[in-house]
């Protein structure tokens, strides 16, 4: 079996090089790379993770918690931090933990994490006080994404601004009656963003005089079926809301489904703003609060990057004890977003009376 030795040997370089070559990691130059892959491709060499992270104390290995992995919101998230980690040499350990309340502190656990990641990703999840006090006894870098822990690096955006932003848009154009969807029927111990998101939006409310009735705040699971079920309920009602601020694109695109099917017009009898600008939004002509998601798992992973390499100037292994897993100035980035105005939102349309509107019909029929 080859040997780093021997690659070293053909390539005529040191195994310091080889090994720095066959990881990608920058200061080696394009031919000295090129002529350590052919001696390795020669020599069927391959590097052994366990040794390089025994030899090192590191493991080149970032641990991504996130609570699901297929919503695009998510994936967005772990495409823009895979990216930037990939670029420098880490490779990804996702921990898809689900939001299974208490239950899932069994999840994330030290015989997950210890020696096994050298910094962790906390994708836009409450942790528990277990879980805090796991992390913080392993002394890993963490930085969260989307929540803020006092002591740790945090990339997220203004959730309340952004719902504020919403609502006053539909408030500009003239609406008074406006519904939400995504608030949950009780405080999620997991998330922060949909009570965040319903704060925003009640505050609106309130300053301009304007009443929130139950009726007009429905729960969903932040999905299409989910905001297809809320349209249910609100456009069922008499009378229906003239706007609604959807606390998501997906939650809204399934609201938009469900106005087609009942025959209510989007812009004229509905006005829908929902938040993210997914990538299907604009096919919607969805006015969305827009933020750059993949920026976001970017951002994080650059935080993350400097307090490893903070790390790596004391000399100290990945789960060494110091100071350095928990910051009181820790930097908190909050990232700008934007309101993206298309087709689903429009001036308020005073109702017709019912005569009016049949009129109205017979006219539009008869070609007139």
């Amino acid at each position: 079996m080859s040997r780093i030795e021997d690659v070293a040997r053909i390539a005529g370089v040191s195994t310091a090089t080889v090994s720095r070559a066959l990881r990608g990691l920058p200061k080696v130059s394009e031919d000295t790379r090129a002529r350590v892959l052919a001696a390795a491709t020669e020599l069927d060499y391959v590097a052994s993770p366990t040794a390089a992270s025994l030899a090192s104390g590191k493991t080149r290995v970032v641990g991504v918690v996130v609570p699901y992995v297929t919503r695009w919101y998510f994936a967005q998230l772990i495409s823009g931090a895979s990216r930037v980690l990939r670029d420098h040499g880490y490779h990804v350990l996702l921990l898809d933990v689900g939001d299974n309340g208490p239950q899932r502190t069994m999840l994330l656990d030290s015989r997950m994490l210890s020696k096994r990641v050298d910094a962790v990703l906390v994708l836009s999840l409450q942790l528990h006080a277990v879980e805090l006090d796991l992390l913080r006894r392993l002394r890993l870098p963490v930085v969260t994404v989307g929540t803020r822990t006092e002591g740790w690096p945090s990339v997220s955006i203004d959730d309340v601004e952004v719902a504020r932003t919403a609502t006053r848009h539909l408030v500009d154009l003239g609406h008074r009656d406006i519904a939400f969807v995504g608030g949950e029927p009780t405080p999620h111990p997991d998330f922060a963003t949909p009570s965040d998101r319903r704060r925003g939006y009640e505050e609106v409310m309130a300053e301009n005089g304007l009443t929130v009735a139950p009726d007009r705040v429905v729960s969903a699971d932040w999905s299409v079926r989910g905001g297809a079920a809320a349209g249910e309920r609100l456009l069922s009602a008499t009378p229906r809301p003239t706007a609604v601020f959807v606390a998501s694109d997906e939650m809204a695109m399934g609201l938009l489904h469900t106005a087609g099917r009942l025959g209510v017009r989007v812009p004229d009898e509905l006005s829908v703003v929902g938040v993210d600008d997914h990538e299907q939004a604009w096919v919607h002509g969805l006015t969305t609060v827009s933020q750059p998601v993949q920026h976001e798992g970017e951002e994080a992973s650059r935080l993350l990057l400097e307090a490893l390499a903070r790390r790596g100037k004391r000399g100290q292994a990945p789960d060494a004890r110091s100071d350095s897993a928990h910051d009181a100035d820790a930097e908190a980035v909050i990232v700008p977003t934007q309101l993206l105005v298309r087709g689903s939102t429009g001036p308020l349309v005073p109702a017709l009376p019912a005569e009016r509107r049949a009129h109205a019909r017979s006219t539009v029929q008869a070609g007139r």
